[in-house]
């Protein structure tokens, strides 16, 4: 990730309500919003820790409720499958690069060079902090109107949702290997608040397939699909959320 526009409050203000809609003010606080806890400037309980907390719930919110309407009949393992594929650190990430929000985080030159997972679950983070200062700015309208700017086209470009994936592996596990998926968790990390789970899932004889997930049961779902898709029983379109 490269260094951080050094703009001053008023400056993010303008380049933040071009991306979102909305015009912020409480300046301090948006600059808060996008600050890691590696900034030198940051102060201890200044980051965006907190923040991130309360975005993750708005979103969860807004994009379920988006969902239930654009999908009336959707069974409540469709739903769920598509709120995962929208709500993930890879879909957020992806989001806050079409945004620019990366480029307006201020972090530690440690954390601006990571790779990897680790540097999807930093622009996840901080779009969800973006979410909670919209929020707390101007209200679940303002946080609605920029969640559905930039998930509501994902959602309707997703190819339609695949039945729920722990239900389609155990059937097809049963009639293809007469066997039971079992599943184990692999992995716990990051904070108490905003953990990632590394599952596996194994069906009889075949090698194992891990999945990740911010819950539990989103892991599993992961796990299951991305056997589904190893196996091709599921054609690789996204369904390993």
């Amino acid at each position: 990730m490269a260094a951080p526009r050094r703009l001053t409050a008023e400056q993010l203000a303008v380049a933040l309500h071009e991306r979102t809609g909305h015009m912020f003010r409480d300046k301090q606080r948006l600059q808060r919003a996008l600050t890691h806890a590696s900034a030198r400037s940051a102060q201890a309980g200044l980051d965006y820790e907190r923040f991130e907390f309360l975005g993750d719930r708005v979103l969860g919110l807004v994009v379920a409720d988006m969902l239930l309407a654009a999908y009336p009949d959707a069974v409540e393992g469709e739903l769920s499958l598509r709120l995962n594929a929208l709500v993930n650190a890879e879909a957020l990430s992806q989001i806050a690069e079409e945004i620019g929000l990366a480029e307006l985080i201020r972090a530690g030159s440690d954390v601006r060079n990571l790779a990897g997972r680790k540097r999807v679950n930093l622009r996840a983070d901080a779009l969800e902090s973006l979410i909670a200062v919209l929020y707390l700015d101007g209200g679940l309208e303002a946080a609605r109107a920029f969640i559905h700017r930039y998930w509501m086209p994902r959602s309707q470009a997703m190819a339609k949702a695949k039945r729920d994936p722990k239900t389609e592996l155990q059937e097809w596990a049963h009639q293809a290997a007469s066997a039971t998926p079992s599943y184990r968790i692999d992995g716990r990390e990051g904070p108490d608040h905003d953990p990632v789970f590394t599952v596996s899932v194994t069906v009889g004889a075949l090698a194992p397939v891990q999945g990740r997930g911010r819950s539990k049961r989103e892991a599993e779902q992961a796990a299951a699909a991305a056997m589904l898709v190893c196996e091709g029983v599921w054609a690789d379109e996204g369904n390993a959320a």
